[in-house]
């Protein structure tokens, strides 16, 4: 069975801004790890004829300082106004088990720490990105505009290695951003962020 999904995504991270994980995942975290929350927003879509529209995903994962040596330990955050078919469609394609981008991952990760279902609310709007977790945490990332700039359009890596994408707008995290699940505290606040569109299929 095939499926196709497209909306909106942003990440944060512990790395100060910009991350230098995203740009190769060899160049090494500013820390000793690398520990991110990466928040999916499915505008529109089917998995295996199953419509998830509407329903968000955050996947909270945390690595060692060169990322490229994998042993990454990861977990899911799912809506939980998802029913229980939506959940276990969308676990599948996070989870990389269905293929797409994710699937590329599935070499560097060392330990799945889980699926759980809390209530989100996500926005999106006018270069601010946010997500409330339930009694997980509240992730917040501004698009970085370069100084000067007279279209207001922000900052942008291109030509990179990203399971949603190969270009992110740089994004910076609010001063509240914080957040803990799966036994992993992120100390995220005033640090690296991305956000862009995505469009996958498989």
């Amino acid at each position: 069975m095939s499926w196709s999904i497209e909306g909106r995504y942003f990440e944060n991270c512990s790395c100060e801004v910009v991350c230098p994980c995203t740009a190769s995942l060899a160049l090494g975290a500013d820390n000793d790890y690398c520990r991110v929350v990466l928040v999916f927003h499915v505008d529109s879509g089917e998995v295996e004829d199953v419509d998830v529209s509407g329903l968000t995903v955050a996947a909270v994962a945390d690595a060692p300082k060169y990322m490229h040596e994998g042993n990454w330990r990861i977990g899911l955050l799912i809506d939980d106004s998802a029913s229980d078919e939506q959940a276990e469609k969308l676990g599948a394609v996070f989870g990389g088990q269905l293929g797409g981008p994710m699937s590329a991952l599935e070499g560097l990760i060392g330990e799945v720490l889980g699926v759980e279902r809390v209530p989100i609310e996500f926005s999106s709007k006018d270069g601010q990105h946010s997500v409330s977790l339930g009694d997980r945490g509240k992730v917040s990332v501004e698009n970085v505009v370069p100084f000067g700039s007279e279209t207001g359009e922000p900052a942008r890596l291109t030509r990179i290695f990203h399971p949603v994408g190969t270009e992110l707008d740089i994004a910076k995290s609010a001063d509240d951003s914080a957040l803990s699940a799966f036994g992993i505290d992120l100390d995220i606040a005033g640090r690296s962020g991305f956000s862009t569109r995505f469009s996958w299929a498989a």
